[in-house]
């Protein structure tokens, strides 16, 4: 796999409770990368949860810094990325994106209301109805995460480990010229 990636990162895009960080946490260790996460970064960062963010800025304040840390991490190597589930609404995002290769994890909106229903830390679900809410949010971002270079789409009984696998499979698949000169 090194050979083909060559110290590209790979950025995890996709719904809040996709699993993005459990996901990037163990495709991290495979490839023998770094693993980051851009909402851990933000609380460190900033000392405030993310809802504190939200209750003090609002969310248009929260995208802001999702994007400030992006350009931080960006220019890293050899490091899987989990994102926040909407940062690829700022197109200023997609060109720090584009910059190494974007698996969007598909989870059906089921098994996120399933992981999601005593999550208390989510500010966008805070009372909501979990379907309704989860299933708008993934209709209105849908042709965002489609813009991703591999879709890994899952179901419950798919694990952690499972869906690694799956990518490791698919990432060989989608190397570009532009991400590899040497692949034929």
């Amino acid at each position: 796999m090194e050979n083909i990636l060559r110290g590209l990162n790979v950025y995890l895009i996709g719904m809040m409770g996709s699993g993005k960080t459990t996901v990037g946490k163990l495709l991290a260790e495979k490839l023998q990368y770094r693993f980051l996460d851009t909402d851990s970064i933000i609380e460190t960062v900033s000392q405030k949860t993310i809802n504190e963010i939200f209750a003090l800025e609002g969310e248009e304040g929260f995208r802001r810094l999702e994007s400030n840390v992006l350009q931080q991490v960006s220019p890293y190597i050899r490091t899987v990325i989990a994102t926040g589930g909407g940062i690829i609404l700022r197109q200023e995002n997609w060109g720090y994106l584009r910059e190494g290769m974007v698996i969007w994890l598909d989870a059906p909106v089921e098994v996120l209301v399933k992981r999601l229903t005593d999550d208390h830390t989510r500010p966008l679900l805070q009372n909501q109805d979990l379907m309704v809410k989860l299933t708008n949010l993934k209709q209105q971002r849908e042709f965002l995460y489609r813009q991703a270079d591999i879709t890994i789409s899952f179901t419950e009984n798919d694990t952690p480990s499972d869906i690694v696998e799956k990518l490791l499979t698919e990432i060989p698949f989608h190397i570009k010229a532009e991400f590899n000169p040497d692949f034929n």
